[in-house]
């Protein structure tokens, strides 16, 4: 699923200003036939009630539209949103954005009522700027929900765009080389940060397994078939019981949607090997898990040659482990 599309949730202030400035400017452009003082001043407040209840209504009903309903995300998705968000908080917001909805259209009713009912030109303005009150307070009621969703969408527009095809899982501990070696097999560019845990979230390539090329996206979506999903993780640690939500993320994505594991030791010991060495043989016992040794151009043949010798690990080549996909997805 795709969450680049979501649009930003502004705040309650940004959403009345558009909505009385939009009621204003239409009510100058509309000209009515009649020689009524009031009748025409009845008709143009009641085009700018219909104008601003008609404006915030779209604008709640595309938040309510546009982000994905629980009932249409996969259980990794789920899985995702509980972990990097607040969830109960973000189902409150939604249903306060839903009862704003209704307020607004129920006070409409009410005033327009009142409005066409006006006998005189100040129970016209008093009227509408009741209501204006009401909806500003209503819409002030939930900004603090609107805040939270704008919040929610920031984050959620970071997850991958993961598709229900085999899928490839880079593993290892932090600064090992994992998204080097994404970015040799699939020719993306990973997104990285100048932090401990440097992959800023869950980067997501592809892999044409006929051609073993590779792709920031799957070139033709009727031939997902022919595919591979390579998800690039944030670096972790060998303490399943103390993981943090960076590692948190990379433990769902090993559990949840990972066929094969692509395991990145780093013997030129940016941590200790023995704990990567604890990651590695945990994470072999959930997944298939073929072991790369990463930054051979700083390390010794013999060093690698006491590493196999001590730990009993095969490692492959990247040429092998490319055979090795494409034999994995056939």
């Amino acid at each position: 699923m795709n969450f680049q599309k979501l649009g930003p949730v502004e705040s309650s202030k940004r959403y009345l200003d558009l909505a009385f400035s939009k009621a204003r400017t239409k009510a100058k452009e509309r000209d009515i036939n009649s020689k009524d003082k009031l009748e025409i001043a009845r008709r143009l407040e009641m085009l700018k009630l219909d104008v601003v209840k008609a404006d915030l209504i779209s604008r709640l009903e595309r938040i309510l539209s546009e982000f994905p309903g629980v009932d249409h995300l996969s259980e990794f998705y789920i899985k995702l949103m509980k972990l990097t968000l607040d969830y109960p908080t973000m189902k409150k917001s939604f249903g306060a954005v839903n009862w704003a909805n209704e307020k607004i259209r129920h006070f409409h009713r009410l005033y327009v009522g009142k409005v066409s009912n006006a006998t005189n030109y100040n129970k016209i303005k008093s009227h509408s700027k009741e209501y204006y009150g009401r909806i500003s307070s209503i819409m002030k009621q939930i900004d603090a929900n609107l805040k939270y969703l704008e919040e929610c969408r920031r984050i959620m527009k970071t997850y991958p765009d993961v598709k229900e095809i085999f899928t490839v899982c880079i593993y290892g501990f932090p600064n090992v080389g994992k998204s080097t070696f994404l970015n040799k097999l699939t020719g993306s560019k990973a997104k990285t940060a100048a932090y401990s845990f440097t992959t800023k979230g869950i980067n997501c390539s592809y892999l044409d397994i006929k051609t073993m090329e590779g792709a920031s996206k799957v070139k033709n979506k009727n031939q997902l078939d022919d595919w591979a999903q390579v998800l690039d993780v944030p670096g972790t640690l060998a303490r399943p019981e103390r993981m943090n939500l960076i590692e948190l993320q990379a433990d769902l994505v090993l559990k949840n949607l990972a066929e094969l594991v692509i395991y990145v030791f780093d013997l030129t010991e940016t941590y200790p090997i023995q704990e990567q060495v604890k990651l590695y043989r945990m994470v072999s016992k959930i997944q298939p898990t073929l072991a790369y040794i990463s930054k051979k151009d700083l390390i010794s043949k013999e060093h690698i040659k006491d590493f196999y010798e001590q730990y009993e690990i095969d490692h492959f080549t990247f040429d092998q482990i490319k055979e090795k996909i494409a034999d994995s997805k056939n």
